[in-house]
């Protein structure tokens, strides 16, 4: 037997969308308990800088784009340890430090764990917005989301060297937290290729297995 995980080309209004009404709930909730509990404020603004821009698209794009449960389920996930992080500044994160005692590490991983799940959380919701907002093909909507989390994750690190060097060398330091490490850019910019690779790879292993086939909507 095989399952459709069509999208339909009716667009459920917010307010009748459970699931988006209690993610976005939740989110803002946490997301304010965030910047109470800050203990660095200019920090806690720069990092969430881009989560504004990213939700007023969400927002915008809604009536023509709406995503399915699982993409949004992704994404709520991944603000979550976006925001998270941006609490104590990434190399301070109180569960990375947890994390240091328990695997007994040199450094506070925190900011690796968030830069994976960038590419293994935003992967599938990209290929979504190809597949299903563009209209790409699908190896297209497949390949497109792992060159560019690489992309974006280059392009990531030009900016925290803009922020960080050029226009708040103040918060320089905290921004970055590299906490040492010469090739923290590097290595960001790899574990977000990685995560997008390992999500591309365990979706197309669960369509295979247990059938599961994409239909595009009839109409947009």
């Amino acid at each position: 037997m095989k399952y459709s995980i069509a999208i339909s080309t009716y667009r459920t209004p917010f307010l009748r969308n459970p699931v988006l009404l209690t993610f976005c709930v939740v989110f803002f909730a946490f997301w304010m308990s965030t910047l109470i509990g800050t203990t660095d404020l200019k920090n806690w603004l720069l990092e969430n800088t881009l989560v504004i821009i990213f939700l007023a698209a969400l927002t915008i794009s809604y009536r023509k784009m709406t995503f399915s449960d699982l993409t949004y389920t992704f994404i709520f996930v991944y603000l979550c340890l976006h925001v998270y992080g941006s609490k104590y500044t990434y190399s301070e994160n109180p569960f990375g430090f947890w994390l240091m005692e328990i695997f007994d590490t040199s450094r506070n991983h925190y900011d690796r764990i968030v830069h994976f799940c960038f590419g293994f959380l935003l992967g599938y919701p990209m290929r979504e917005l190809f597949y299903v907002g563009f209209r790409f093909p699908s190896w297209t909507s497949w390949l497109l989301p792992i060159e560019i989390t690489l992309s974006f994750s280059a392009l990531y690190e030009l900016i925290e060297w803009a922020v960080a060097d050029v226009f708040f060398p103040a918060q320089g330091a905290a921004y970055l937290g590299t906490q040492g490490d010469i090739w923290d850019a590097q290595k960001d910019m790899f574990l977000a290729f990685l995560g997008a690779i390992c999500i591309t790879i365990i979706v197309l292993s669960v369509k295979r297995v247990f059938g599961i086939y994409e239909t595009k909507p009839s109409g947009n």
